[in-house]
């Protein structure tokens, strides 16, 4: 076992900052006062799936001019908002993918977004916020399966604001609030577990979209998108597309790793201290400023353009509503849900793994991100991309990169497995 002196010079070497017990409130207040803190950040720290909030910093990146293929992985470079790219027009063969060498991302402004809202009424009784978008096509392929839209952790269906346009060209495209999160309910005393979102996904697709639908689901969201497309007994998943998939509703859902090892009574620490309500709304009242989230959002991009003003709005606007401080406890303290690599085995549908190689949360070379990578080499229907340059919401981060190889895949998928 590690000495202290030992576990003090790795986490220095590795650009860990391990927070004490009794250090915890001096080091919230600490995070406020510095913009571009680099150490552990208290979102980190209650995360899901990755490093329990460490951030390594590393910049090891290839010539970014070309992308690489290893064993079967496709790494993409990183891309500028706004830049053509000759190769993605190069590779277009088909009307969805031809989509993704237009040279300015398609981006639906905040306000666009709220006029779309509409809500269904789930178990008859929950507020479930999503919107629609119809295919621009006058003629749309018959094949073509309609996409449903699934955010991670404290996002919401304006995540997705610059990729509906661009999916909405040629597909159906829906996104959703998972209770507890953006425009929908957040019943008090409801209590939060993977298995419910799960299910809240298969009934939206079984009363409202009515066809076998392609889940894309970023994060805990993808998640999510696993375990319905594992429960489904109607045929009501055809494909699944997977950005940066969490381990866990948290992060004690990954014990096999010696950085959670490290953080895992600071953890449950938080956890305890979360269920006292004063000291939880303490923390959450610090988290949901401007400028923390700010900071925590630039903290889990890559691409700190993709952090502007309309993005902190779209994370914090939620955390107003009644609930919203119930909802983050029940989430963060609650049960992990099922593991990722107990299900992935059991799928048999096509599957699109997209992954960042910048993110702090589930990363490369982590446990998750480890499985997730040598899933091509042991499963033929899982296609894996890694996105050089990416954090860990790789639809936002550089949508550019997730539409070059989304657009194909799904142009694949609506010709080798047609609507029968």
């Amino acid at each position: 076992m590690p000495s202290k002196s030992e576990n003090s010079d790795r986490n220095h070497r590795m650009g860990v900052t391990v927070i004490s017990p009794h250090s915890l409130p001096q080091y919230l207040h600490l995070q406020q006062s510095i913009p571009n803190q680099k150490a552990v950040k208290t979102s980190c720290l209650l995360s899901y799936g990755g490093r329990g909030g460490v951030l390594l910093g590393q910049n090891n990146h290839p010539d970014p001019s070309h992308p690489t293929t290893v064993n079967s992985i496709t790494t993409l470079p990183a891309m500028k908002l706004n830049s053509s790219s000759s190769s993605i027009a190069a590779e277009a063969t088909s009307t969805g993918a031809a989509a993704a060498a237009d040279d300015v991302v398609l981006e639906l402004e905040l306000g666009e977004i709220k006029d779309k809202y509409m809500k269904w009424k789930w178990k008859g009784q929950y507020a479930i916020n999503y919107i629609v978008s119809h295919p621009e096509d006058a003629n749309p392929n018959p094949n073509a399966p309609p996409i449903l839209l699934v955010h991670g952790f404290g996002a919401s269906v304006p995540h997705w604001r610059r990729n509906i346009k661009t999916l909405a060209k040629h597909y159906t495209v829906y996104a959703i609030d998972l209770i507890g999160f953006g425009a929908s309910d957040k019943p008090i005393g409801f209590s939060y577990t993977m298995e419910k979102w799960a299910e809240l996904i298969l009934d939206f697709l079984d009363e409202v979209v009515q066809k076998p639908t392609v889940l894309i689901g970023n994060s805990v969201g993808s998640l999510a998108c696993v375990i319905s497309a594992s429960e489904s007994k109607k045929g009501l998943v055809r494909g699944l597309v997977l950005l940066n998939c969490s381990g866990g509703m948290n992060n004690k859902a990954i014990v096999d790793d010696w950085r959670i090892k490290l953080l895992f009574p600071l953890l449950l620490l938080i956890d305890f201290l979360l269920k006292q309500r004063p000291i939880a709304s303490f923390i959450f009242e610090r988290v949901r400023q401007r400028e923390s989230l700010r900071n925590i959002l630039s903290s889990v991009y890559a691409n700190k353009e993709s952090v502007d003003d309309e993005l902190v709005e779209i994370i914090m606007e939620p955390t107003s509503d009644p609930g919203a401080l119930d909802a983050f406890v029940s989430i963060v303290t609650g049960p992990p849900g099922p593991n990722p690599v107990q299900l992935m085995p059991g799928l048999s549908l096509p599957i699109l793994v997209l992954w960042g190689d910048e993110d702090p949360f589930t990363p490369l070379d982590g446990p998750v991100g480890k499985y997730f990578t040598s899933l091509p080499s042991q499963k033929s229907n899982v296609s894996l991309s890694i996105l050089q340059g990416v954090g860990h919401c790789p639809h936002d981060d550089r949508p550019k990169l997730v539409h070059d190889k989304l657009l194909a895949w799904l142009d694949n998928l609506s010709i080798e497995n047609p609507v029968v």
